[in-house]
C-alpha cells in the first residue's frame, strides 16, 4: 500500500473542518460554506466529504441531537454540492483510521480534482482528540495529510476553554489552523474574548454567524426556515470574507512552497556539499513530515492536467535524516515532551544547578546502559562535542595516570575509516581526511589499525581480511547466518582471537618503542558510520578492547596513586562512540552489549531526543571523573556550552528513552526477529541482551545473544547474491549497507551507488525515497516505528531499481 501523501493541490482548495467539540455545528459551518462557495465560484465545483460519518444512517450529519437538524443538511440545504461519506457506522462509535489508511481520502480527492478547480470541505466526527477504536486521536490520524484546519469553537458555556485547547492541540501537532468560525450567542460572547485572545497570539481570524433558529416540528416549516437562514449565511460578508481568507492562505502556502528552493540556492550554505553543483532543481522543498515520511514538493511537469496532479509527494526518509530519527517524524509524544519543558522552564543555567529532566535523563542512562563502570553524565550539544568531552576526559585521565606532561604530545589508538564529528578535536581522532577534504589545519593525531569487515555475499556471511594483514591474521571465514559472526563466547576461543591479539600486541609494542604515548582507545563499536557504514567484525573490536586493558605496560608506567578496582579503567581509557550505533539503531540499547564489554566512557547523541532536538551525553566513570578532581578551577573540566542540558532536550530525550523500553518490553520489533533471525534457541538475557556480571563482563559469555533487523535475512541474503552488480551486504537493527561495484574504486569518491539513489528519488510515482549514499555504498536506515509494511515497500523499490 502506498503511503499517505498530503492533499495540496493548485486549485482544488481543501480544507478540514475541526470541532472544539461535539455539538459546535460543524455541519451548519460546511453547509454554509459548501452553499457560499457554490454562489461565489459559480464556475467551480464544490464538494464536501465525510471520512467517517457514526449512528444511524437517517441521522447522518446531524449538527445536534438536541437540535435535531437531521441527515439531510448538506443535500438538502446545500444541493450543488457534490457530497461523500467514505466510511457509515450504524452504531455511535469514534473515526476509524481505515479511511486514511486505506487511501479512501486521497482517492476521493483525486476525483474532486479531476473535475477541475474548485472547493473540498471534509469534516471531521467530534472533538479534535476523539479516539478511533485502535486508540489513536483524531488529530493524530489525520495528521499527515497535512490539510489547513477550520476549527469551529465552542460558543456555549464552558466553550472559551474547550476551544482554545482544541487550538493549542492542532497547533501541537504542526497544523495550519486558517479561520476560526463560531456561532454569536450574545449570553456568553464568547467570539469577543476569543478575538481578542488570538489577536496577539495567532496569525488566525475569527469570524461568527448568527446561531441557527431553533428546529421547528413542522418538517415543512423547518426545511423552509433552514433554508432562509443558509440563504442569509451563505450570502453574508462573513462568508465572503471566509473564503478569501481560505483561498489567499492556500495560494500563498503554494507561492512559497514553489519559491524555496531558487531562494535556498541563494541564502543557504549546506553542510558537506559542493555548492557550485546544487541548482536549485537538486534542492527538494520540505512541506511536512509525520512518521517516516517527507512530504516532498513534486517537480513542475508540462501536462493539460498538470494543475490536478498533487503537488506534495510522500518521500521515505532513507536515511532517517543523518541517522537521527528513532520514532518517527512529528511523534505527537515528544512533541508534547517538549513543549511541557518549554513551558515549566524555557531554558535555564546549567551551572552549579540542576532540573529534573537532567537528573532523570542522567539517571535512566547510567541504569539501562547496564555498565557498572558507567557513573556520571555530561551533557554537551550534540554528538561531535560530545565526543570532543570523551577525549579530553580519556587524555586527562591518561595523563594523570601515566604522569605525562601538558606539553608531551599523545595519540589517539582507533581504526581506520573511523570518524567521530566536526570538531577540531573529535577531527584528530578521526583517520585522516575520511572526506578527502583539505583541510589546512587538520592535524591527525593517531594511530588506526587496519581490521577484517563482515559482509554477506552469496548467502554468507564473511570475515574478510585485508590483503595487507592475511599474512598476520590469515584469509578469513564463513558463517551461515549473521548470528554466527556475534557468537563472541565460542570465537574468543577460537585461534582467530589469538591471531587478532598477536597482530594488536606486536603492533603496540611496535609502537611503544617508537616512543608513540596514547591517550584513549576510541572505536565506533561494531559500524563505522560516516565512514563508509563499515561493518567490523566484532572479534577484532573485542580483541582490541582486550588487549589494551589487559597490557598498561604498553603506554606507560602508573605514577598516580588512584586505587585500583575492577571498574577502574586499565592499560588506556576506552572510548565507545555510540552517537551512531547507540540506543537500538543496531537493535540494542548500548551497542557495547554486541561485543560483551563495557566502554570507560561512552558518547551518545542522535537518537538520544528521538530525532527531534539536538542534545548528547557523554558517559563516564569513577576512575576517569576523579582524574579532574582538584583544588583549581583549572583542575576541572572547562568545557560547556550556553544550551547544556537545556530542559527540553532532556525531557524530549526521557520520553524518548521510555518509548523506546517500552517497544522493546512489548515486542514492538517481535516481527523483525522472527522474520528469519532469531531462532528458538537464542533468547535476549535482559533489555540489553547482557548480563553483568562480577567483573562487569557476561555471567556467561558462551550464551549466544540474539541479533536481529528490520530488513528480513532471506532479502538481504537474496541481495547478496545480486553479482556483479553488488559485492556485499548487511543489515543489522534499523539499516541495510549495499556496496555496489566499483570501476571507479571504492570510497567516497566512487558513483557507482548513486544509480540506486536516483531511482529510488524517482520512486513509484506515488511515492519515493530520499537517500543518501556514501561513495560506492548504498545504505537505507529505517526508524524504530517504521512498519513491517513499510519495509516491504523499500524492499520491492529496491529489487526493481537493482534490475535497471
Amino acid at each position: 500500500m502506498a503511503p499517505v501523501s498530503a492533499l495540496l493541490r493548485r486549485h482544488l482548495r481543501v480544507h478540514q473542518i475541526y470541532g472544539a467539540n461535539t455539538d459546535v455545528g460543524k455541519t451548519i459551518f460546511a453547509t454554509a460554506l459548501c452553499r457560499a462557495a457554490a454562489k461565489l465560484c459559480k464556475a467551480e465545483s464544490t464538494s464536501f466529504l465525510k471520512p467517517v460519518s457514526t449512528g444511524p444512517s437517517d441521522e447522518a450529519d446531524s449538527w445536534s441531537k438536541l437540535t435535531g437538524h437531521d441527515q439531510t443538511h448538506i443535500k438538502r440545504y446545500a444541493p450543488s454540492t457534490a457530497d461523500e461519506t467514505l466510511f457509515q457506522y450504524d452504531v455511535a462509535c469514534s473515526p476509524h483510521s481505515a479511511a486514511i489508511r486505506s487511501g479512501k481520502i486521497s482517492d476521493s480527492v483525486s476525483r474532486r480534482a479531476a473535475l477541475g478547480p474548485g472547493w473540498l470541505f471534509i469534516e471531521t466526527a467530534g472533538g479534535v482528540h476523539s479516539p478511533g477504536p485502535s486508540g489513536t486521536p483524531q488529530a493524530d490520524l489525520y495528521a499527515p495529510l497535512r490539510v489547513p484546519a477550520i476549527l469551529v469553537g465552542d460558543s456555549k458555556l464552558g466553550g472559551i476553554s474547550q476551544t482554545i485547547a482544541a487550538f493549542e492541540s492542532l497547533k501541537l501537532r504542526g497544523y495550519d489552523i486558517d479561520t476560526l468560525l463560531l456561532f454569536q450567542d450574545e449570553q456568553y460572547q464568547n467570539h469577543l474574548y476569543l478575538r481578542d485572545y488570538f489577536s496577539t497570539r495567532a496569525d488566525v481570524s475569527i469570524e461568527t454567524i448568527p446561531s441557527p433558529p431553533r428546529r421547528s416540528d413542522d418538517d415543512s416549516l423547518e426545511t423552509k426556515t433552514m433554508m432562509s437562514y443558509y440563504d442569509l449565511t451563505s450570502s453574508s460578508d462573513t462568508m465572503s470574507r471566509v473564503l478569501e481568507n481560505l483561498d489567499r492562505r492556500g495560494k500563498d502556502r503554494i507561492a512559497r512552497l514553489e519559491s524555496m528552493s531558487d531562494k535556498a540556492s541563494k541564502s543557504i550554505w549546506y553542510p558537506f556539499t559542493q555548492q557550485k553543483h546544487l541548482s536549485p532543481d537538486r534542492i527538494s522543498a520540505i512541506d511536512s513530515a509525520h512518521g517516516d515520511f517527507f512530504q516532498v514538493l513534486t517537480p513542475e511537469k508540462s501536462s493539460a492536467n498538470a494543475d490536478d496532479r498533487p503537488l506534495l509527494q510522500a518521500a521515505f526518509d532513507g536515511s532517517a535524516s543523518w541517522w537521527t530519527q528513532g520514532l518517527g517524524h512529528a511523534n505527537p509524544r515528544l512533541t508534547l515532551a517538549a513543549a511541557y519543558a518549554a513551558g515549566r522552564y524555557g531554558h535555564v543555567m546549567f551551572a552549579g544547578t540542576i532540573h529534573e529532566p537532567a537528573l532523570a535523563l542522567a539517571e535512566t542512562l547510567l541504569r539501562e546502559m547496564r555498565n557498572p563502570r558507567l557513573s556520571r553524565v555530561f551533557y554537551t550539544d550534540n554528538g561531535s562535542t560530545g565526543c570532543e568531552v570523551a577525549i579530553k576526559m580519556a587524555l586527562r585521565a591518561a595523563r594523570t595516570r601515566y604522569g605525562w606532561t601538558a606539553e608531551e604530545k599523545l595519540d589517539i589508538l582507533g581504526l581506520r575509516g573511523c570518524y567521530h564529528g566536526d570538531t577540531m578535536g573529535a577531527m584528530d581522532c578521526a583517520e585522516p581526511n575520511p572526506f578527502n577534504e583539505k583541510v589546512e589545519w587538520y592535524e591527525g593525531k593517531g594511530f588506526w589499525f587496519e581490521y577484517p569487515t563482515i559482509r554477506c555475499f552469496n548467502g554468507e556471511w564473511l570475515v574478510d581480511v585485508p590483503s595487507s594483514l592475511r599474512g598476520d591474521l590469515g584469509n578469513g571465514a564463513g558463517f551461515d547466518s549473521l548470528s554466527g559472526v556475534f557468537e563472541l563466547g565460542a570465537r574468543t576461543k577460537s585461534d582467530t582471537f589469538d591471531d587478532y591479539k598477536r597482530y594488536i600486541h606486536s603492533t603496540l609494542e611496535r609502537l611503544h618503542a617508537e616512543g608513540r604515548k596514547f591517550g584513549a582507545l576510541m572505536i565506533e563499536p561494531i559500524i563505522l558510520g560516516a565512514g563508509g557504514m563499515i561493518f567490523v567484525d566484532p572479534l577484532f573490536q573485542r580483541a582490541l578492547i582486550d588487549v589494551v586493558r589487559e597490557n598498561p605496560h604498553l603506554f606507560g608506567r602508573a605514577v598516580s596513586s588512584a586505587p585500583q578496582d575492577e571498574n577502574t579503567w586499565a592499560g588506556l581509557p576506552v572510548v565507545f562512540d555510540e552517537v551512531f550505533t547507540g540506543l537500538y539503531r543496531l537493535g540494542r540499547f548500548s551497542a557495547s552489549s554486541l561485543l560483551g564489554t563495557h566502554p570507560d566512557i561512552s558518547v551518545h547523541a542522535k537518537m538520544l531526543t528521538g530525532g527531534l532536538v539536538p542534545l548528547c551525553a557523554t558517559l563516564a566513570s569513577e576512575s576517569i571523573f576523579s582524574a579532574f578532581e582538584g583544588d583549581e578551577k583549572s583542575d576541572a573540566l572547562l568545557h560547556g556550552h550556553s544550551y547544556t542540558a537545556h530542559a527540553v532536550g532532556c525531557q524530549v530525550a526521557v520520553e524518548s528513552l521510555r518509548e523506546m523500553l517500552g517497544m522493546e518490553s512489548r515486542g514492538a520489533w517481535d516481527w523483525a526477529k522472527a522474520d528469519g533471525w532469531v531462532t528458538d534457541q537464542q533468547h535476549p538475557q535482559d533489555i540489553n541482551g547482557m548480563v553483568p556480571g562480577p567483573s562487569g563482563g557476561l555471567d556467561d559469555p558462551t550464551i549466544t545473544q540474539p541479533v536481529w533487523s528490520m530488513w528480513p535475512r532471506e532479502f538481504v541474503e537474496h541481495l547478496s547474491g545480486q553479482v556483479p552488480k553488488v559485492t556485499g551486504v548487511w543489515a543489522l537493527g534499523s539499516i541495510l549497507a549495499i556496496s555496489m561495484a566499483a570501476k571507479d574504486g571504492a570510497g567516497y569518491e566512487s558513483n557507482a551507488a548513486a544509480g540506486l539513489q536516483t531511482f529510488l528519488g524517482k520512486g513509484t510515482g506515488s511515492w519515493n525515497a530520499h537517500t543518501r549514499v556514501l561513495g560506492n555504498v548504498f545504505y537505507v536506515m529505517a526508524s524504530l516505528t517504521t512498519s513491517q509494511e513499510s519495509i516491504k515497500d523499500m524492499q520491492n523499490l529496491l529489487l526493481e531499481a537493482l534490475k535497471e
